[in-house]
């Protein structure tokens, strides 16, 4: 077996998910916790999300993308393939500062879109090997160990592994750069004044957390595989 690690000894780089896994509960819980309590604090200016992201798009002069609701609690996201900034049941028609942020980050994206921002655009270039990477890198790697701990296959598993994360690091500064975009813009748009502008830059920082975190997990999965598939190569 693979690094003499399965079965039933004790495999040590556990700790490495349960590390992972801890960092991702963690960031969820804050990003859930920042979003609740600021999302009962209501804007000076009274804008909804929709109205502010609308706001938001025209200042910059991008007028071919549209603001939709969609259903689904924090399921927020700009579609570059449809020009559209959908803003979920609890941002599209609130007009608190958490409503607000989170509509003003998802326009940081239609923005990045808009002035062709490279790291958005290597991030929408590795979506089909990231999505190609997650389906079969652990099929390959459980195929390798069932035909007695293949290297070959483990191997090719593991670089598929290594897509995924890759493509959740080219994510973050992504993430970051929409986020600081939207800070900067409801500030100089007045569309949130004074205490409200950190306020919203506290959600989204919580928000970031989760890209984070989610790479940090990433990261020690592979680091975990690297381990086990050395020890394994070792023993041939």
């Amino acid at each position: 077996m693979l690094g003499g690690y399965y079965g039933f000894g004790f495999d040590p780089t556990m700790i490495l998910l349960l590390i992972g896994t801890m960092l991702s509960l963690a960031a969820s819980s804050r990003v859930n916790s920042t979003f609740s309590r600021y999302s009962k604090v209501r804007s000076t200016t009274g804008m909804t999300g929709a109205e502010a992201a609308r706001r938001l798009l025209q200042s910059q002069g991008i007028y071919d993308v549209s603001v939709q609701s969609v259903t689904g609690s924090l399921t927020d996201h700009y579609d570059p393939r449809t020009k559209t900034v959908n803003l979920s049941e609890s941002v599209y028609g609130s007009a608190s500062v958490a409503a607000i942020g989170v509509a003003s980050h998802e326009c940081g994206h239609a923005i990045q879109d808009n002035r062709g921002y490279v790291p958005l655009r290597m991030r929408a270039a590795f979506v089909p090997v990231a999505n190609f990477g997650s389906k079969l890198s652990w099929p390959l790697i459980l195929l390798g160990l069932i035909l007695g701990g293949s290297n070959m296959l483990i191997r090719i598993g593991i670089w598929m592994f290594l897509m995924v994360v890759l493509f959740q690091l080219i994510t973050l500064p992504v993430e970051f750069n929409a986020s600081s975009r939207a800070v900067q813009l409801v500030d100089q748009l007045g569309i949130l004044s004074g205490q409200e502008v950190q306020q919203t830059r506290s959600v989204l920082g919580a928000a970031a957390l989760t890209y984070v975190a989610a790479a940090a997990a990433s990261v020690l999965q592979l680091l975990r595989l690297i381990i086990l598939f050395g020890g394994n190569r070792r023993r041939d």
